[in-house]
């Protein structure tokens, strides 16, 4: 994968090349599944590595060693779009956005909010391969949560744009949050706003705990380790029903 992404080459894009189906080399990647010779010769021949050297070390893939020594060579590195940068009045207005349309819901208190947030950002990710935000997402135990969420919503509070309350539900202490101000819709175009709408239709009448469970079960935070970054490219390893993203134009596999 680190290898694909040096060379500049989106999943797709590699797949059609070799002849196989992007799952294929989604699970090719994920070590799943074992490529043939004739795979591997012509994967050596796109992304450029040596293919005596590659089968002599007998590795699956690439060591990373080895990619770094490929970047090194090059003089500019452009960089994949799956870096993510936080627009942050995007990210408000995806929040302000979220909570017109389900603040007022009693079981949208923080938890679900980290989850309705971050399957908006992912999945917008797995469909035009663009950030919709651009918020990182660690993994905790609950399910993934926003960094510099809680930042970014004082200085919202501070400015009047949002309230914070805490009440009780179903026995527990919960953190709501509540839209002092409307989102600049100006700030979202249709497809954002399709994608933001269907997790909200999708999830926001979940509980807490089976919007959390749910989010469990997604690649990109099962692949992921405890307390780190969860990484965007995950996001097109994902099947159903996580799978947000038409793959029927690919071949099949022979």
């Amino acid at each position: 994968m680190e290898l694909r992404k040096a060379k500049g080459l989106s999943q797709d894009e590699l797949a059609k090349n070799l002849g196989i189906p992007r799952s294929s080399l989604a699970q090719i990647e994920l070590g799943n599944r074992f490529m043939d010779v004739l795979e591997l010769h012509k994967l050596s021949f796109l992304l450029e590595f040596s293919l005596d050297e590659f089968l002599a070390k007998d590795f699956a893939l690439l060591k990373k060693e080895d990619i770094k020594e490929t970047k090194k060579g090059k003089e500019k590195h452009e960089e994949r779009i799956s870096v993510p940068e936080m627009k942050i009045s995007k990210f408000k207005n995806v929040l302000l956005y979220i909570l017109e349309k389900c603040a007022g819901k009693p079981n949208v208190g923080e938890t679900v909010l980290y989850k309705l947030l971050y399957f908006s950002d992912f999945n917008y990710y797995e469909l035009y391969e663009e950030h919709l935000s651009g918020a990182r997402y660690r993994k905790l135990p609950f399910g993934p949560v926003p960094r510099r969420f809680e930042s970014i919503v004082n200085g919202m509070i501070e400015k009047g744009e949002l309230k914070k309350i805490k009440t009780e539900y179903y026995g527990k202490i919960q953190t709501r949050y509540l839209p002092l101000i409307k989102a600049d819709l100006k700030q979202l175009n249709a497809g954002e706003k399709e994608v933001i709408d269907k997790v909200l239709d999708q999830l926001s009448d979940w509980s807490a705990s089976a919007v959390s469970t749910y989010s469990h079960n997604d690649i990109p935070w099962k692949a992921s380790k405890e307390g780190e970054e969860i990484d965007y490219e995950l996001a097109f390893y994902r099947e159903t029903p996580y799978s947000v993203r038409n793959y029927g134009n690919e071949m099949e596999e022979p």
